[in-house]
């Protein structure tokens, strides 16, 4: 044995917008591509698989009910006849394994470059996973990719120890959902956990819609194409394939609408509404197209949504989603809700470390006017500090820098899952070895 550590373990985020893999003790992921796959039914499209095997895609290996998957930023960019762009997460939960397999895969093969066969695994799981998910992965783990050990750490927990606290509220605002869970000498409280849908793509989505009840239209990357008359200046020809799915298309435009979202948007010092905010200034925002749209009191309603829900009521095409909005409490109300449900001698510490993690939390003046109404709504005794790594990227991979914080303690060395135990005790074994 040389002197340094042995192996590096491999840390893994799987979160619902975004995959984020690397090696522990690195300060940030090597591979970050989306969580969701491209995949094409071998039904409708009956060509020899070995035509396109150097193409970079993942023929998938079982091929169920013979479907091909596409994995990566890359290979989901080419636009392909019949491709579905489908998530295997619902609601935080993984609902689809196959995919989750696809994805380890192209983490591993394609972008980390290792043999899981050499590398003990951490994988960050949400705090409201179940027995039965994490039983699953660590089956998939042992058995399918052999790896040598294993250690599922939940998302509020690493978010912790990425600020180097064992005791803290955690504010994790993703792709999918926001969570809100408080975590007390490194275990998360259960029962004090909230959840709500609205995330990232949910924004994206109210602000497509929103820019789109103003003939604003999001023309996919793939629509057209650039043609240089004179030099410098472009003229756009239409390009039209009727073969293409709705969920690619939409996916497209979610790209898109999302780069909008993180130009320009940022969260309103005063809770939203149309009077005070309509002769706001314009910001200009350039399509792949080449027009040049103005965005103006969108750039405030779209984040207002996180802290008012029922403002998506306010905007056209989002009705299926409005009719629940009432149920769902803003960021604040989940704050001051889980706190409640803790025990009354931590509550104190709690409100002295709110700690915001993910992707959506890095949205501009979103920590300040979180802290204010948290002010506002909070007991008069407890000192309000809303935490957030000033580095955007810390921020959004919080999760992912906590694991490999974790995963390359040397104290953490003895609380690993290993194969061996797995083969005497089964997977149920999981839930005594990974709290």
């Amino acid at each position: 044995m040389y002197g340094g550590d042995e192996v590096s373990a491999i840390v893994v985020d799987l979160g619902s917008h975004t995959c984020k893999a690397g090696y522990a003790g690195e300060d940030a992921p090597k591979a970050v591509f989306p969580s969701v796959v491209g995949s094409i039914d071998q039904m409708d499209v009956d060509e020899p698989d070995n035509s396109d095997k150097n193409s970079g895609s993942i023929p998938d290996s079982k091929s169920k009910g013979k479907r091909k998957l596409y994995v990566g930023s890359q290979a989901l960019g080419y636009r392909r006849d019949h491709m579905e762009v489908l998530s295997p997460i619902k609601d935080g939960i993984v609902a689809d394994w196959d995919i989750v397999e696809s994805i380890w895969d192209h983490a591993f093969k394609d972008c980390l470059l290792i043999d899981p066969k050499e590398h003990p695994m951490l994988l960050a799981e949400p705090c409201v996973n179940t027995q039965q998910q994490r039983e699953k992965a660590a089956e998939i783990m042992f058995e399918k990719y052999q790896a040598p050990a294993l250690f599922l750490a939940k998302n509020a927990v690493l978010t912790s120890f990425a600020s180097g606290r064992a005791t803290s509220l955690v504010v994790d605002s993703g792709g999918g959902s926001t969570t809100v869970a408080p975590v007390h000498d490194g275990y998360v409280l259960q029962k004090a956990v909230a959840t709500s849908p609205i995330g990232g793509e949910l924004l994206t989505d109210c602000l497509m819609k929103s820019l789109e009840s103003k003939g604003i239209t999001i023309r996919p990357r793939y629509a057209f194409k650039r043609k240089e008359i004179r030099p410098g200046e472009f003229q756009i020809v239409d390009l039209d394939f009727p073969n293409t799915t709705e969920s690619y298309k939409l996916y497209c435009q979610r790209v898109i609408a999302s780069d909008i979202k993180e130009c320009v948007c940022r969260a309103p010092d005063t809770p939203y509404d149309d009077s005070s905010y309509s002769n706001i200034p314009m910001t200009p925002y350039e399509l792949p197209d080449g027009q040049t749209i103005e965005i103006g009191a969108d750039r405030f309603k779209t984040p207002d949504i996180l802290f008012n829900p029922s403002l998506t009521q306010t905007i056209p095409g989002m009705e299926n989603f409005a009719e629940t909005a009432p149920s769902i409490r803003g960021l604040p109300q989940m704050v001051i809700e889980s706190i409640n449900r803790c025990d009354v001698d931590i509550r104190r510490e709690l409100y002295s470390s709110i700690l915001l993690a993910g992707g959506t939390a890095s949205m501009q003046q979103l920590k300040e006017r979180l802290e204010k109404d948290l002010l506002e709504e909070s007991p008069q005794a407890a000192r309000v500090k809303v935490l957030a790594s000033g580095n955007a990227t810390e921020r959004r991979f919080s999760v992912w820098i906590g694991g490999s914080i974790l995963a390359s303690l040397g104290s953490f060395q003895q609380m690993w899952f290993s194969k061996s135990e797995f083969e005497e005790h089964g997977a149920s074994y999981v839930q005594r070895k990974c709290p």
